[in-house]
This record gives C-alpha cells, sequence and structure tokens, in this order.
C-alpha cells in the first residue's frame, strides 16, 4: 500500500471513529471509575460536559451527559423525545421512570411537574451513587429511588392499588434493553400499571435488528402508538385510546416557556410523532421464551 493510500486508509478509519463517537474528538478525563455488581460505571469530563459511560473510554456509547455550562439543557435528543408524553397526558401525578443513568430524565420532570410524585427504579446502586455525585440527583420523599430489578418492581407493585399515569422505560445495561424487559409478558404488565389513560414512554435504537420485532410487540400489547425517530426510537402509547396528534399539538403550547431553557422547542419533538408503520409486520413478537436480545441487538438492521 502506498504512503497515500496508508494515509488515506487511517483519515477514514479516525472519520468513523469521530461519527461514531463525535465525544472522543475531545480531550477526555476519567473522574470516577468503580466496578458495580452489574457492570463498570465510569465517568468522564470535556472542558464543557460530563458523562456517564457503561464502557471504557464511551466505545459503545454514553448513558447520560450533562452540559456544565447549561446545566438545564438537555443534551440527547432521546431525551426530548421522551418528554412528548407529556404533549399526551400534560399533568401526570404518579409517574414511575425504569432506569436512572445521570437522573436527567427524573431531575428535568420534577422542575417540569413539581407536585407530582416521581418513582425512581434503579438496579444498580454504583449508578443512584454517580447520579448524586456526579451529575446533581437529588432523591427526597416524593421522588425516591427503588434499588431493585425493573420487572420485580413492577410485579410487585401490580400486587397494591397503585397505579401510574405515565410509565418511562429507560433501562440499559452496556449494549442494550434488558432482554427481560423487551418481552410481552413484561409490557403487559406495564400496560396493567397504568391508570386508566395512562401513557407509556420508552426508549429504544432506531438502528437495530430488534426493531421490527420490538414494533409488532408493543403493538400487540398497546396497540397504535407514536413513533419518534432519531438516532433513538421513543415510543409513546397509552393502555386507552391514543390521543390524537391535533390534541397532542394543543397540549405542547402549554410547554413554550418552559422547554427553552432546556434548549429546544415543542415543535422539534411534535415534528417526529408518526402513527406510520415502518416495520415488517410478520416480524415475531418478543417473548418471555422468545427473546434474544443477545443475538440481535447489532445497530446494524
Amino acid at each position: 500500500m502506498s504512503a497515500i493510500n496508508t494515509r488515506v486508509s487511517l483519515l477514514l478509519q479516525w472519520a468513523l471513529l469521530a461519527c461514531a463517537a463525535p465525544h472522543l474528538a475531545g480531550a477526555q478525563q476519567l473522574i470516577h471509575e468503580e466496578r458495580s455488581l452489574y457492570r463498570q460505571v465510569l465517568v468522564y469530563e470535556e472542558p464543557d460536559s460530563r458523562c456517564l459511560c457503561f464502557t471504557r473510554e464511551c466505545v459503545i456509547g454514553r448513558q447520560s451527559c450533562i452540559d456544565l455550562r447549561q446545566p438545564q439543557r438537555l443534551v440527547f435528543e432521546y431525551t426530548r423525545m421522551m418528554l412528548g408524553a407529556l404533549f399526551l397526558d400534560p399533568e401526570p401525578n404518579n409517574i414511575l421512570i425504569i432506569g436512572l443513568g445521570g437522573g436527567t430524565l427524573p431531575h428535568t420532570l420534577r422542575q417540569l411537574l413539581p407536585n407530582a410524585d416521581i418513582d425512581v427504579v434503579e438496579i444498580d446502586p454504583a449508578v443512584v451513587r454517580v447520579a448524586e455525585q456526579y451529575f446533581g440527583f437529588h432523591p427526597d420523599a416524593r421522588m425516591p429511588v427503588f434499588e431493585e430489578d425493573g420487572r420485580a418492581y413492577v410485579r410487585r407493585v401490580l400486587r397494591s392499588e397503585r397505579r401510574y399515569q405515565l410509565i418511562m422505560l429507560d433501562a440499559y445495561d452496556s449494549q442494550y434493553i434488558p432482554e427481560h424487559m423487551l418481552t410481552r409478558e413484561f409490557l403487559s404488565q406495564v400496560r396493567a400499571l397504568l391508570a386508566p389513560g395512562g401513557i407509556v414512554a420508552a426508549n429504544t435504537f432506531s438502528s437495530s435488528r430488534l426493531y421490527d420485532s420490538e414494533s409488532v410487540t408493543y403493538r400487540s400489547v398497546f396497540g397504535q402508538f407514536y413513533n419518534l425517530r432519531s438516532v433513538n426510537r421513543v415510543i409513546l402509547a397509552s393502555n386507552a385510546e391514543l390521543p390524537s396528534l391535533a390534541q397532542a399539538a394543543q397540549n405542547s403550547q402549554r410547554f413554550v416557556a418552559t422547554f427553552k431553557p432546556l434548549g429546544f422547542t415543542p415543535q422539534s419533538v411534535l415534528s417526529r410523532f408518526s402513527t406510520s408503520s415502518d416495520w415488517n409486520a410478520g416480524a415475531r413478537v418478543l417473548t418471555d421464551q422468545y427473546s434474544p436480545a443477545n443475538l440481535l441487538n447489532s445497530t446494524a438492521r
């Protein structure tokens, strides 16, 4: 190989790495590292950002990030899309969030809905400690954290009378959503835990070999849902008739002023709402007997 070709090859490799993980372009500094019972928990900092990762140098992805210069700004688009759930129910009083990360979603919802009760479930105590120490997450009496498996929590609370108006599914390990939280059985339990007319918001991937199966699984449990796609895909569904796009648009106007400090507009989220089916309707539904997330969670479709 000529020197020119070698140089071009190296430049192409660097470009691909930068596209896959643009946060590595800056000078990353590892400021916290520990091995929990479940994973590596790492915190990296650059001059203007701090990120939680479950792999060294965030080679697979970042779980959560904050902008150190504008702490209120939501760094990831998926968190903005998850807040689109408020366009379907703008005043949920009881909220469940499964998966803490750096605490961005519960922290933001506490600001937007100061009178709401927010229950957070996180399996890894190390993640809870890191969220508090490095990302400004502060649980309290109305925003407690339950350190247990999300599916076990749902099953346990189903035996009580407690129901939620909004449930957010945002649990990830170092690779993808834990496979026992992808199945029809689990989603049926989540649906049963919703109050009448309740909303579920689920953070998944837009580019995944599980995309078709995930889609038909959600459709089998919830019927029609809103599909919001960017790098991530957010599913917004209900255990009742899905609110119309016109109603969502009307509700979104209530958040024009409150979303501004977060760094985006309601319209930027509303423009992603779609009920079109862009998946193979004949894909196999994920069940407790068939949930091969470990085989299919490649980012290449």
